[in-house]
C-alpha cells in the first residue's frame, strides 16, 4: 500500500522524527541537510508503526454522538471540562453570558453553527495565554509569542522560530489537559524531538500527563462539535 507523507525540514533539528497528526497526515520532521534517500529509508522502516497508528483510536473512531446540538433551552455545552446547561433568554445585551449556565441571547440561538466560538475564542485568551506566561516561567524557556488559533487537527504546535500557539477548542477541556498541552508545546524549546528526556521535562511538570493524555484520547473529538 502507498504511504503518502509530507516533509519540514529545519535547521535547527538533529534527528528524524514521524508525527502522525490527528487528520491521518503522516509528516517527517528532519534535519535541512537529510537527503531524500535518507528520509524513505526510515518511512519504510517504521511503516508498520504508521499504519497502526493511522488505524487505531481517536484517528478513525466515529464521535460518540451525532455533532447535531441546537441551542436550545436544556442543551448543554462544555466548558474548562464540565458541562452547563444552556438557556435562551432574550436578548439583553446581546451577548453570551456564563453563570454557572450559557445564557444565550435568542438572536444567537438561531445560528447553531459557530454561534459560540467567539465566546470561547475570548475565554481561551483570557485563560490560557496567562497560563503560558507562567508555564514558560517554571520551565525557564522563552517563547516569541503565543497565540489561540482556530487548527482543527492540532491542539497545539511550537515553531522553529519559537513561536507556540494553542487550539480555542482546548476551553471546553480540564485545566490539567489545557496545562498538558501548553507544556508539551513549550518544552520543544528545551528539546525539539520527542526523546526520553522531552516526555522527562513534561511529566516532571505535569504529573497528570498520562491522564491528560488519555482524557484527549477519549473526548478529542467532542471538543470539536460546534457547541
Amino acid at each position: 500500500m502507498q504511504l503518502s507523507y509530507s516533509v519540514q525540514r529545519s535547521s535547527k533539528r538533529k534527528t528524524l522524527t514521524i508525527t502522525v497528526e490527528r487528520d491521518r497526515r503522516v509528516v517527517v520532521h528532519v534535519p535541512s541537510n537529510a537527503s531524500d534517500e535518507a528520509i524513505q529509508r526510515v518511512v519504510e522502516s517504521r511503516r508498520q508503526w504508521i499504519f497502526e497508528k493511522l488505524h487505531r483510536g481517536q484517528k478513525c473512531r466515529e464521535l460518540p454522538h451525532p455533532p447535531g446540538k441546537e441551542l436550545v433551552t436544556g442543551e448543554s455545552a462544555l466548558y474548562l471540562g464540565r458541562s452547563y446547561r444552556i438557556e435562551v433568554v432574550a436578548d439583553g445585551a446581546g451577548e453570551i453570558e456564563f453563570a454557572n449556565r450559557f445564557l444565550i441571547p435568542a438572536s444567537h440561538a438561531t445560528r447553531r453553527k459557530g454561534a459560540m466560538r467567539e465566546w470561547y475564542v475570548a475565554r481561551a485568551n483570557e485563560i490560557m495565554l496567562p497560563r503560558v506566561e507562567r508555564h514558560a516561567h517554571e520551565l525557564g524557556v522563552a517563547f516569541k509569542r503565543a497565540s489561540i488559533v482556530d487548527n482543527r487537527y492540532r491542539w497545539g504546535s511550537c515553531t522553529i522560530h519559537d513561536n507556540v500557539s494553542f487550539n480555542w477548542r482546548l476551553i471546553k477541556a480540564p485545566t490539567f489537559v489545557i496545562d498538558y498541552v501548553i507544556v508539551h508545546e513549550l518544552a520543544h524549546l528545551i528539546e525539539p524531538n520527542h526523546t526520553p528526556r522531552f516526555w522527562d521535562v513534561v511529566k516532571t511538570h505535569v504529573p497528570k500527563m498520562g491522564k491528560a493524555r488519555a482524557w484527549l484520547n477519549d473526548n478529542g473529538q467532542v471538543l470539536e462539535e460546534e457547541i
